[in-house]
């Protein structure tokens, strides 16, 4: 496959951005994206350019660091991360653009690198159990029902990738933290700081600079591990219970 290329450059955060185009050839539709980038970089270093620096770690599609804008779509045409899109979901010839998440609380670092640490600081706010429990304890001493169970382990899937931030309209975080507070509060281990996990959360995310939420439903479309709509408005519930309860 030989391909056009309009890649987002931006040497760094403070200094100005714009698409370059490159030419790739040889490329096979069994290639992974993260592979063909590979490709166009082994080009540009021997011809003695800078490389295009973009994120990655496991390659499995499982620790969503493969944040790319592909095409305008999060991650690309396929419901799946960029290190799992295969070049076979494109055609010889085809021009791709490809840029990084668009979001005010995503500065970009370089290229398509963005900073995403505003996700690690709504975690820190309360998206964990933070009462010491020892050692993990025996996985039938605490039973829970199958049915909250299959809610927690749904929502514990995110990953965390933020292309439900680039494909919002509106810049919402409003999924990734309905998945964070959703996968605890059924859980015994959660039930403790149930109330003070919500309201941490949320105010963590808007101090951020995260846009509101309108239920435009990109966010639901565009993650790659299928954390479903409804999550936001449970979650909401969720901040109004632990309002109620905090006031009385």
């Amino acid at each position: 496959m030989r391909l056009t290329l309009r890649v987002w450059r931006q040497q760094r955060a403070d200094a100005p951005g714009a698409m370059a185009v490159y030419d790739v050839d040889g490329i096979s539709p069994d290639m992974s994206f993260l592979e063909m980038l590979d490709t166009l970089n082994e080009e540009l270093i021997l011809r003695g350019d800078d490389p295009v620096a973009f994120d990655h770690d496991c390659r499995e599609g499982i620790c969503g660091a493969c944040s790319l804008v592909i095409n305008g779509d999060a991650h690309g045409p396929e419901r799946t991360t960029t290190c799992q899109l295969h070049m076979r979901s494109f055609t010889d010839g085809d021009t791709i653009d490809v840029e990084p998440w668009r979001a005010a609380a995503f500065p970009v670092v370089k290229d398509l690198v963005v900073d995403r640490s505003a996700f690690d600081r709504i975690i820190q706010a309360g998206g964990y159990v933070s009462a010491p429990t020892g050692s993990a304890p025996e996985a039938h001493a605490a039973p829970v029902p199958k049915a909250d169970a299959d809610y927690a382990f749904e929502h514990a899937e995110c990953i965390g990738c933020g292309a439900c931030v680039a494909a919002c309209p509106n810049g919402s975080a409003m999924l990734f933290t309905s998945a964070k507070v959703n996968h605890l509060k059924v859980l015994p281990q959660g039930a403790p700081e149930r109330e003070s996990r919500v309201l941490d959360m949320v105010a963590a995310m808007d101090e951020e600079g995260f846009g509101g939420c309108t239920l435009a439903g990109e966010c639901a479309t565009a993650c790659p591990k299928g954390i479903p709509l409804p999550s936001i408005s449970a979650m909401n519930k969720e901040w109004l219970r632990a309002t109620r309860r905090t006031r009385t």
